[in-house]
């Protein structure tokens, strides 16, 4: 139980950090739908669906490298310097080439009344893949308090000042109109002032993390470097496959939307996108437990049987996003609100499709463990592209038809393909005692809960009644969770003081 409750404080400190920061984010959300037009949002969905797929290709699969590498004692006194030169050189050479190819990737996302925003996101992602090393080193060292800061405070600065360019600026150039802010202020400018406050934000980011490059020894290991780049390739296509997964059908949406115009095809990408935000408890939780699980994983490896552990972080994962997949779907009535435009209230169908899609994705997340430990990335690469297959040919076949919708069943199908293939495949290379049936029953009681909680609020449509019936079956799902797995709670050290060993019959 120890190292579950490692895993766990590490999700607390490097993931707790992430989930508070990409929280603070999605605070924008009602601000922006609120503030930005549909199409407007439309448009910045778009940019912000490229930015990550670009990202991968500047991080390459570094990362996960350095944390593989770290835990040899050889390659320890070269493995941040080696990594971090071949960041510097490639990120400088992608970056003149992206610049140079602007014309071309503003009109692939439909941006050509504004390039420049595409400029703009080059440096953000060039920024961020700057970032990547120094971030990956304070969670190698174990430094999450300068870890945690540095990422919200890039968050709060991000928040801070696109409120201020929208809504702060215009109130000051009607009081001053002849000011200093009125004369570069541009007016309707929103999309490219959320861009111009990430820029801002990462700059002060890379400043924060100004001693991590100072510890650079510029020290390059040829040996290393071919090593870390015959691990980390395939993760580079398994990263693209993850972003076409993930972000790709935004751009395709923009693309074959069953609408008569650029604008209202923006729109729906509008819509799509802001429900799509709604996911936010399981997306979250996920992200932050990546950020927890990988070096943890890594570290479980070089112990005494280290399937036990995964098999036990599954079980609690597992139960974990169930919850949260039922505190989203059932109380529908209430995140809504979340999104202040009500016209983009007409996709929240796609909430529950995209929520089970997020479990399916945590689920290969975890899965995934096997072939980076056996270190044969190339067969995470070969899942990943065969669930980008599948998401490119669902998405061409049937956005014509259904819009938004087939993105969300995209999306839905292509993680549990992945979640089944990585787990078949990976029980015959590094065979890892899942409780496989139990955990699918779980996932497949909460569905049906949310069907039952469907048809029970059908026949009586009432915001109360609804929130009432929510709240009862949320209930019993947790009773039921405590009276299966009641030994295993029983071991938590919080939970089982507090809750089960006064009585050990609950």
């Amino acid at each position: 139980m120890s190292s579950i409750k490692k895993l766990a404080g590490d999700t607390l400190w490097y993931g707790g950090s992430s989930i508070a920061a990409r929280f603070l984010n999605y605070l924008l959300t009602p601000y922006l739908t609120y503030k930005l037009s549909g199409p407007g949002y439309g448009e910045m969905s778009l940019i912000y669906a490229a930015i990550p797929f670009l990202n991968v290709l500047f991080t390459y699969g570094l990362e996960t490298a350095y944390f593989r590498f770290s835990q040899k004692l050889e390659f320890k006194k070269d493995i941040y310097s080696t990594a971090s030169i071949s960041i510097f050189i490639s990120t400088l050479l992608l970056t003149v080439l992206l610049f140079a190819c602007n014309t071309s990737l503003s009109g692939f996302l439909k941006l050509n009344d504004h390039p420049e925003f595409m400029r703009y996101s080059i440096i953000i992602i060039a920024m961020d893949a700057l970032a990547t090393l120094p971030f990956a080193k304070l969670r190698q060292d174990g430094r999450p308090v300068k870890f945690a800061l540095t990422r919200i405070i890039n968050i709060f600065l991000t928040i801070f000042l696109t409120y201020f360019f929208i809504s702060i600026c215009p109130g000051i150039i009607a009081k001053t109109p002849g000011g200093f802010i009125a004369k570069w202020y541009i007016k309707d400018y929103g999309v490219g002032y959320v861009i111009i406050a990430n820029i801002i934000a990462s700059t002060v980011t890379l400043l924060l993390l100004f001693k991590e490059f100072l510890s650079i020894n510029f020290r390059f290991n040829k040996t290393l470097w071919k090593q870390m780049m015959i691990y980390a390739l395939p993760l580079l296509i398994a990263g693209f496959g993850g972003m076409i997964n993930e972000t790709f059908d935004r751009i395709m949406l923009g693309w074959w939307a069953p609408v008569h115009s650029v604008e209202a095809a923006k729109n729906e990408v509008g819509i799509y996108s802001a429900c799509y935000k709604l996911s936010i408890l399981i997306s979250l939780f996920i992200q932050g437990f990546r950020m927890g699980a990988e070096p943890f994983f890594f570290k479980q490896a070089e112990g005494i049987n280290p399937q036990k552990t995964y098999a036990r972080v599954m079980k609690f994962f597992v139960i974990t996003i169930t919850v949260m997949f039922l505190v989203v779907a059932l109380y529908l009535d209430i995140w809504k609100y979340f999104i202040r435009k009500e016209s983009f209230w007409a996709g929240l169908k796609v909430v529950p499709i995209l929520l089970l899609a997020n479990m399916f994705l945590g689920i290969y997340y975890n899965l995934s463990i096997w072939y980076k430990i056996i270190n044969k990335t190339k067969y995470g690469a070969w899942i990943t592209v065969a669930g980008a297959v599948i998401t490119l040919v669902i998405n061409a076949a049937f956005i014509p038809y259904f819009s938004y919708m087939a993105c969300a069943w995209a999306t839905c199908i292509t993680y549990g393909s992945m979640m089944v293939i990585s787990f078949v495949w990976g029980q015959k290379h590094y065979r890892i005692p899942y409780a496989w049936k139990k955990l699918l029953a779980y996932i497949s009681i909460v569905v049906i809960i949310f069907f039952m909680h469907k048809g029970i609020t059908h026949l009586y449509s009432n915001k109360y009644f609804s929130i009432t019936v929510a709240t009862i079956l949320l209930f019993f799902y947790c009773r039921f969770l405590t009276l299966v797995e009641h030994k295993e709670f029983a071991k938590l050290p919080i939970v089982g003081k507090y809750f089960f060993r006064k009585n050990e019959a609950i």
